[in-house]
């Protein structure tokens, strides 16, 4: 049996008790009363007058009043207004059933709407935080250049002062830009991995060398400390990855406060999986603000001090990659003290069906 009557045969049902009613009523009268021919007539017309009574009400009710309610909801869509609810009437037939589907439509449109809406401020702030990141090194840029213009480098170690500026400030535009690009490849959901398996000590040891550099002209001093067997791998993208290690080391090195400053990376062991720790003894995270740094445009340093830049999005791609990885990445920070970033990724385990 179908779980409602389809509005057709009730619209049939409305007209057949429509004639029905009156003449079922008024031969009973005829048979039990007697009545005179006016008594007859008038008995009819009032059981006429009741009858539409009640089948005008039930119509109303049941076809009428809903799709009232429809027509109404669709001009409030039309004007851009979602906040309503459409009511969902207690009959079981097609109105009904068209009423609970419209009701998902708009809920599924306010949804939408709002994700936009909330893609469009996203948009305005890293538009904001980058034009922002950018004026800073490219007035640097154009400071010294017209310093060295001017003759304001006269001296060699001057000249060589002022190129190397002018080339930190290029590569801190290019990482903004590079940083951008990225952002736009999360939002499609285009990010190109090359999933492989590698030794994740020989990669780190590689990692380590490259910023070691980095880190010594920065006067940080680097502890490597490697706790797992060599042979240990992961499924990643080596390309990736380094990103990954890159944006946290950057991080670090952004909040550096410390007049001995000291960055330890760490990989140790968790049973089938690896932990991969990247501490520093920067000005820390405060606990309010520990639950959000890998929001998108979350940015701990509210005044927006030019000397930190960053565009608020850095942490968030270390989520997005790890995560992607399978993995899962979170913090450790204590006001004053520093922060512990720790990444967690799944061992590769070699088996039998892996080589067929």
């Amino acid at each position: 049996m179908k779980p409602f009557i389809e509005l057709k045969y009730k619209v049939i049902l409305v007209l057949i008790l429509g004639v029905l009613i009156p003449i079922i009523l008024t031969t009973a009268i005829m048979f039990f009363m007697k009545p005179t021919l006016t008594e007859l007539f008038v008995a009819f017309v009032l059981i006429l007058i009741l009858d539409g009574i009640v089948l005008v009400s039930w119509t109303y009710k049941s076809i009428v009043a809903p799709l009232k309610m429809l027509t109404s909801a669709t001009k409030s869509i039309a004007e851009g207004n979602l906040d309503f609810q459409v009511e969902i009437p207690a009959q079981n037939d097609e109105l009904s059933s068209l009423c609970r589907d419209f009701e998902q439509m708009r809920l599924k449109l306010k949804e939408s709407t709002h994700v936009k809406m909330e893609n469009e401020n996203e948009n305005r702030v890293l538009i904001s935080n980058i034009t922002h990141d950018l004026k800073t090194p490219v007035t640097s840029i154009k400071g010294y250049a017209e310093g060295i213009i001017d003759g304001v480098a006269d001296t060699p170690e001057k000249m060589d002062r002022y190129i190397r500026t002018i080339y930190t400030k290029a590569n801190d535009m290019d990482r903004l830009i590079n940083e951008l690009t990225f952002y736009s490849g999360i939002d499609a959901n285009r990010i190109p991995y090359n999933f492989t398996k590698i030794h994740i000590v020989d990669y780190f040891d590689d990692c380590v060398d490259e910023i070691s550099m980095d880190l010594e002209a920065s006067n940080i001093e680097l502890h490597y400390d490697n706790y797992l067997d060599p042979d240990v791998s992961i499924i990643a993208d080596p390309i990736q990855m380094k990103k990954v290690i890159n944006n946290i080391v950057g991080n670090s090195i952004k909040y550096m406060d410390k007049e001995k400053s000291v960055l330890c990376i760490r990989l140790k062991d968790a049973d089938t999986a690896v932990h991969i720790e990247i501490q520093d003894n920067g000005k820390g995270i405060s606990p309010k603000n520990l639950p959000y740094i890998f929001d998108r445009f979350f940015r701990t340093d509210s005044s927006r001090n030019s000397s930190k830049g960053g565009s608020g999005i850095g942490l968030s791609i270390v989520k997005k990659i790890v995560e992607d990885h399978g993995g899962r990445v979170w913090a450790v920070s204590q006001s004053g003290v520093g922060t512990t970033m720790i990444m967690e990724f799944r061992k590769y385990i070699h088996t039998e069906d892996t080589d067929e």
